[in-house]
């Protein structure tokens, strides 16, 4: 299948077949995936954390607003953490880049205000959710990717360590009854002229 073909079936699942499980080999491909995510001068500042245990599932949901169905039907929950503190980033992941990438940081971000950098840091997590997305979706995986979650609440779950929720994503299979999916509910788009420009 095309990648075209991918982008035209993809869509967000709203119903998850909770009997079906995603084997541990393609878990694994994954983890693989996720850890060669790109992000700007490679600064990974990222954790991934895959969540298949039923009862910490049950104590996610219970935090997850409107997406509660979804974390517990779901064969496995992945949560998108951020490292926490910029000088933890410049400790740890800055000393291990090459100078060049050192020396693009130290001159054009590290000037910014804290919050400026905590958002760029972000940034490069948002990168990794289109790689994962996209992954799943060629592996013929279905997703959900949730910000509507209480994200100080799974760090409490999660016992993170120098790491914040930034949102999470279900991944599984559908129910054959999903009316979200494209030969029940066709994809909505805008137009090409809407969001595409040609100079």
């Amino acid at each position: 299948m095309s990648f075209l073909d991918i982008a035209k079936n993809r869509y967000t699942t709203k119903k998850y077949d909770p009997s079906m499980k995603i084997d541990n080999a393609t878990i694994e491909k994954l983890k693989e995936i996720l850890r060669l995510s790109p992000s700007s001068i490679n600064s990974q500042p990222w954790k991934f954390t895959f969540i298949s245990d039923a009862e910490m599932k049950k104590e996610l949901a219970k935090v997850s607003c409107h997406n509660e169905s979804k974390v517990n039907d779901a064969s496995h929950v992945v949560v998108f953490s951020v490292v926490e503190e910029v000088k933890d980033f410049e400790k740890k992941n800055l000393s291990l880049l090459p100078e060049r990438a050192g020396l693009y940081y130290n001159r054009v971000l590290k000037p910014r205000s804290k919050a400026e950098i905590k958002t760029w840091l972000a940034c490069q997590v948002y990168l990794s959710l289109g790689f994962f997305l996209s992954a799943c979706a060629s592996m013929g995986i279905d997703s959900t990717p949730m910000e509507g979650i209480q994200c100080e609440e799974y760090d409490r779950n999660l016992q993170q360590n120098g790491y914040k929720t930034l949102f999470a994503v279900a991944i599984g299979y559908r129910d054959k009854e999903d009316e979200n999916q494209p030969s029940l509910t066709p994809k909505f788009r805008l137009d090409p002229e809407n969001v595409i420009r040609s100079i």
